[in-house]
């Protein structure tokens, strides 16, 4: 296992760490390969990401990501942007389940919903135009584009209950009409029971009625905003993974952002970024481990060991330890 640590601004700085006990505390033969990417490379070198680093992304097999502030600045090239166009990471998997002893703003936990939000065009193409007066953003929709996300959405769907739900805004934005179709005509022809919901209306249903979906697919900026306000469900930003999934490389990072006004004071959850490594061992195909890093979170969690957000005294550093502990007591 040859793995990329990404650490980035903000917070990034203290949950990776984090993680990385939790990683160690598997005793894998893994190789960690230090990468510094960000803002705070930026202010610095006056690059956030530069041709080496992308080089040695793309030297591992998958990357571990902390968090990324981003300037208002024309000049700042988006590291996100680039590693996911540079590494052809064209599936944004986001896993929305209940954690058992943490209760989300609706008091639920009858929900089990992953979103598959497609990765590298819609919103975030990165064409733009900023004048003075005005500033354009094309929106960018690929029959490929649609036809691979629906793919995997459609795998991920077989593997669960075989129920895809299609998001769009097709009745106002037509460019979301390709896309649409394109999952449509993917859904059936992988025997897919499939709907459609406009993007709007999911939102108001994601809350008032989560039990309802299984597999959700859709375009970058709605899955973007989607699931940040699914993580209401589970109990917080701090609790949701991520994967970003390509052909030949993957890169799981935690949903929440660097968090600056919090960073530094040792007191952010730690648990999203272990939960997203522990999707890493699960695309590496290492069931047993992760499932004794997901066991090792319920029992700490159970204890009480959990940060300010999650109603807890513990710092950042003591709840990756106390999952760590776990972890090696449960491995033997």
């Amino acid at each position: 296992m040859k793995i990329a640590v990404v650490e980035g601004d903000g917070i990034g700085k203290e949950v990776i760490p984090a993680a990385i006990d939790v990683l160690d505390a598997l005793a894998l033969p893994v190789e960690k390969v230090p990468v510094e990417l960000g803002y705070g490379k930026w202010e610095r070198t006056g690059s956030a990401i530069t041709d080496d680093d992308l080089d040695t992304l793309k030297e591992c097999e998958c990357i571990l990501f902390g968090a990324i502030t981003t300037p208002y600045d024309p000049a700042y090239k988006s590291v996100l942007l680039t590693i996911r166009k540079e590494l052809d990471m064209y599936a944004n998997i986001r896993p929305i389940r209940p954690i058992e002893g943490i209760v989300g703003v609706t008091g639920r936990n009858d929900f089990n919903m992953v979103i598959v939000r497609e990765n590298t065009e819609g919103m975030y193409s990165g064409i733009e135009e900023i004048h003075e007066d005005a500033a354009y953003t094309k929106r960018v929709i690929t029959r490929k584009g649609s036809k691979r996300i629906a793919e995997y959405a459609c795998k991920l769907a077989r593997s669960r209950l075989q129920q895809l739900e299609i998001v769009h805004k097709s009745n106002v934005i037509k460019s979301d009409r390709l896309f649409l179709d394109v999952c449509r005509e993917t859904a059936s022809s992988h025997h897919i029971d499939h709907h459609d919901t406009l993007v709007d209306s999911m939102a108001y249903n994601l809350i008032v009625h989560p039990n309802r979906y299984d597999v959700i697919v859709t375009t970058n900026l709605f899955g973007d905003i989607l699931s940040d306000m699914a993580a209401a469900l589970v109990g917080g930003l701090g609790l949701v993974p991520s994967a970003n999934i390509g052909k030949e490389h993957a890169f799981f990072e935690p949903v929440h952002g660097s968090a600056p006004d919090i960073a530094g004071k040792g007191i952010a959850n730690p648990i999203a970024a272990i939960l997203s490594m522990k999707m890493m061992l699960e695309w590496y195909e290492l069931t047993e481990q992760a499932k004794a890093v997901q066991d090792a979170i319920k029992y700490t969690i159970n204890q009480k060991m959990v940060t300010s957000d999650l109603g807890g005294k513990a710092t950042t550093k003591e709840v990756g330890q106390a999952i760590a502990d776990r972890v090696r007591q449960l491995i033997g």
